[in-house]
């Protein structure tokens, strides 16, 4: 993998950056110390997270995700090579408070993540995804004062549109604090026109760090679906549905062709097409397992020719 400067920040990070929602989910701990170890024997250091992985999952109360990378950091005393990436919002305690972008919502949150996580700071603290309910001057305001206070370094946002965005942008410099250096935004060769508008040219223009999450559509996008074949049973399986016709599999048809060029991948192919993108700084992997990560971390070092590349934006135009 290469390094690259997270947008605006002082920060050097890994151009794949390892997502860990399926911590505790579909990877139990020794699984989870498994990946993170292989993401870091591959050049990895850009570890993204969030208090609420997995409160879907039975028996998982959130934070869980959270708690195995602390313990793993811990184990291993590799702190200070990584870049820490968490994000708050959702409900994690009954109560008036309990999820939002609130300040008490927020100070109690942050709090929970670091004693969780184990640090004093994280690197990159974001906003799982707009709160409406609260002024966005008091959640910048906040957000000022963790960094100030040193419990965080920068700060971000998820799932916002330009609108949100450039609102908080304005509000942090009407409040005289940071504003967001990164956007994680929902953003594949199958989802392309909800980030490639307003969202681009606004992260371009202000050199916000892009670290796209779902990059390979709920497992669609690593060529596991296939024409004619019965659909793998997976908890993923029913979100890619919508994509299992002849629009959907011309992409994974022009995929496999870049793909048995270089000799890698469908998945590497993919994350590939984002990595090259002039916006995008990391797309947001992961894995139940290390010989699942190998499948994609080619795509840190893989490089398509412009030639390859229009065949997979002409490919996927119209998503």
């Amino acid at each position: 993998m290469h390094q690259v400067t997270l947008g605006n920040t002082d920060l050097q990070v890994s151009n794949l950056c390892l997502g860990t929602m399926q911590f505790g989910w579909t990877a139990d701990e020794d699984a989870s110390f498994a990946v993170m170890d292989a993401y870091v024997e591959a050049g990895g250091n850009f570890i993204d997270t969030a208090d609420i992985y997995s409160v879907w999952a039975p028996g998982n109360p959130g934070g869980v995700s959270e708690e195995i990378i602390g313990r793993w950091m811990k184990a291993r005393g590799n702190r200070s090579q990584l870049v820490i990436a968490s994000k708050l919002r959702g409900k994690m305690w009954d109560g008036p408070d309990g999820e939002g972008l609130s300040r008490s919502h927020t100070e109690r949150a942050i709090d929970d993540s670091l004693r969780r996580l184990q640090i004093d700071t994280i690197d990159l603290y974001q906003c799982h995804w707009p709160d409406e309910n609260t002024p966005v001057e008091e959640s910048m305001t906040v957000f000022g004062e963790l960094a100030s206070s040193g419990k965080i370094r920068h700060m971000g946002a998820s799932n916002f549109s330009a609108d949100q965005l450039a609102a908080a942008q304005a509000a942090a410099g009407g409040a005289s604090v940071p504003a967001f250096a990164t956007l994680q935004p929902h953003y594949n060769l199958v989802h392309r026109s909800e980030y490639e508008t307003a969202l681009e040219d606004l992260c371009g223009g202000q050199d916000i760090g892009v670290i796209p999450y779902s990059p390979l559509e709920g497992g669609f996008l690593t060529g596991k679906y296939r024409r004619g074949q019965d659909t793998p049973k997976t908890p993923r399986a029913a979100g890619v549905q919508k994509f299992l016709n002849d629009k959907g599999f011309a992409v994974i048809d022009a995929l496999d062709a870049v793909a048995e060029a270089h000799d890698t991948t469908v998945a590497a192919t993919a994350l590939t097409w984002l990595v090259a993108k002039r916006t995008i700084t990391a797309p947001i992997i992961g894995a139940n397992s290390p010989q699942q990560l190998a499948d994609l971390l080619p795509a840190g070092e893989l490089q398509l020719t412009d030639t390859e590349l229009q065949s997979l934006d002409s490919a996927s135009s119209g998503y």
